[in-house]
């Protein structure tokens, strides 16, 4: 039983049943079923210059903020690319590495510093990508800065060295440099070798990469033994070419190129699951189906190694589709609630397949950051818009800020509205929406993440949402609700409701930015007797919700 001793959230939470069969939510504190771990703390973009320009700072600040109990991870693509520094739509560069007139490596860490120093500055954790090749190293070193959207982005860059030895010594060079300059820091970064070898990012067979891989880890450990590092971050579920399976081989029971040795140094295994969606009769339709079945195809496979079966999975790129910087219509969803639905989504679904399959899910990569030079909400993957006016955040990381809240132990959690993983992986959400939710229980507090999801991006009833929450302490409760919806925690709402203004009036950026924040509603109690207490809600379709109960 239950009462009320305020009711400021009324048009959130009310005390009586609706019209139509609610779907049921029970929820039990006192049965934990395992520890809760946050797998939603990573991120990365193609464009590491992005980083450290004012709005990427500002950014990165808003990410370590969200639980600063919580590491976020960065990983940037283009560590090692050479160039000037200038980032441009999929293009970054460093310039680590050049040769003089007579072929001498000419190692130049100026940008480097200048993106590392930032990403210790705003307390983010470097997951550093070793790639791509330089200028001077690559066989086929013309073309090689690409004109992304214009013409082939896979040149110079994408192949393997012509000279390991100078290789592996810039490789050796680069390590060392990194701990002189950031100490015992660098024994909580994490390093992986290449992006997605299995397509056109790399030029070269699964063995040319066995052998890049041995090479460039045997150059990271020479310089730190405990170095976490991993790979091959392939796409997809990892079955093209079998390359996660071979690979995978290797590294238990190959040849070692570097060492001589039998195997390879693996301490995480990556790859990248991708969803696809479609335009179809004037709106959007996602595949989350297909994210999630790549998702369980690479941890089969990973499962089927016993040496390999506890060894921490992340999925370095994870995401309803497999391109941030381009555009469309198939792409409209970024700026609204349905890309942040589908991240909650992906989230809490990768973790129950990890649980499903017994292996170990450490982190997953949503694959957005901010686009410099850019109009506000072009429609690009990204966490937020970025103009001259400033940075204005995306419903998106409104629900990382949820995810972050949530903390202790995973507690049982039932819905009536919950579609079984397996039959979202064989026909996606198309028909109801996937209701469903986890929740986390931390001392004297429990949490309570909701969701409404359904592929289709098309307006839709509400859904009717009853909890029943047991395993209580017989006292009084304090209830917040945080909530991203068509109407809150959404600046693209505000934005079109302005008139989609190109530039931004100063009056308009702070009604922006006030609209982009995470919207709570706070000040209610409830009197819990008998250890059980039950509340309804409408829930929009794509819309999350977060409770916190706390005694």
């Amino acid at each position: 039983m239950w009462f009320l001793r305020m009711l400021p959230m009324a048009a959130f939470l009310t005390a009586c049943a609706a019209a139509q069969t609610p779907v049921q939510i029970t929820v039990d504190a006192a049965k934990t079923i395992g520890d809760y771990k946050p797998v939603w703390n990573y991120f990365g973009a193609d464009e590491p210059n992005y980083t450290y320009a004012p709005n990427g700072t500002k950014l990165l600040t808003e990410l370590s903020a969200i639980n600063p109990a919580i590491p976020v991870y960065f990983r940037p693509h283009n560590l090692l690319t050479t160039g000037d520094g200038e980032g441009s739509l999929k293009w970054g560069s460093t310039n680590v590495y050049t040769e003089d007139a007579g072929g001498k490596p000419v190692y130049n860490w100026t940008i480097t510093d200048k993106l590392f120093d930032n990403l210790k500055a705003t307390h983010i954790r470097p997951m550093v990508e070793i790639g791509f090749m330089p200028e001077a190293l690559s066989p086929h070193p013309e073309p090689y800065r690409h004109t992304f959207p214009k013409g082939d982005i896979f040149t110079g860059w994408a192949y393997p060295p012509k000279d390991y030895a100078k290789w592996r010594a810039l490789i050796v060079a680069y390590i060392t440099h990194l701990k002189e300059r950031y100490g015992p820091a660098i024994d909580t970064w994490q390093w992986e070798v290449w992006n997605e070898p299995d397509i056109s990012y790399f030029h070269g067979t699964v063995e040319d990469y066995e052998k890049l891989y041995d090479i460039t880890t045997g150059a990271i450990r020479q310089v730190l033994p405990k170095a976490f590092v991993g790979g091959p971050g392939v796409t997809g579920g990892g079955d093209n070419k079998h390359f996660l399976q071979l690979f995978l081989e290797h590294c238990a029971h190959g040849v070692n190129a570097d060492s001589g040795k039998t195997g390879a140094p693996l301490d995480f295994i990556s790859y990248h699951p991708k969803g696809s969606p479609k335009f179809v009769n004037g709106h959007v339709v996602m595949n989350l189906g297909r994210q999630l079945t790549l998702t369980d195809k690479g941890m089969q496979t990973i499962a089927s190694f016993p040496e390999y079966r506890n060894t921490p999975i992340i999925l370095s790129e994870t995401d309803p589709e497999g391109c941030a910087a381009c555009q469309g219509p198939q792409n409209g969803y970024r700026n609204g609630p349905l890309y942040g639905v589908s991240v909650a989504e992906m989230l809490a679904r990768s973790a129950e397949l990890a649980r499903l399959r017994g292996v170990n899910l450490q982190g997953a990569v949503t694959w957005a950051f901010e686009f410099e030079n850019q109009p506000y909400f072009a429609g690009f993957r990204e966490l937020a818009t970025s103009g001259p006016e400033g940075l204005i955040d995306k419903p998106v990381l409104n629900v990382f800020r949820m995810f972050g809240m949530l903390s202790g132990s995973l507690v049982s959690l039932s819905s009536s509205g919950a579609i079984p993983v397996g039959d979202i992986e064989k026909t996606s959400v198309g028909a109801a929406s996937d209701i469903n939710g986890i929740a986390t229980r931390n001392g004297d507090s429990l949490d309570i993440l909701l969701w409404n999801y359904h592929d289709e991006d098309v307006p839709a009833s509400a859904a009717e949402v009853t909890v029943t929450v047991t395993g209580l302490p017989s006292k009084g409760v304090h209830i917040t609700r945080f909530l991203m919806d068509s109407e809150h925690s959404n600046a693209y709402a505000a934005w079109l409701k302005m008139g989609s203004p190109a530039n931004p009036t100063p009056a308009q950026m702070s009604e922006l930015k006030a609209a982009s924040t995470l919207d709570v509603s706070n000040g209610m109690t409830a009197d819990v007797k008998g250890g059980g207490w039950t509340f309804s809600a409408k829930l929009q379709r794509q819309a999350v919700t977060l409770y916190q109960l706390t005694w």
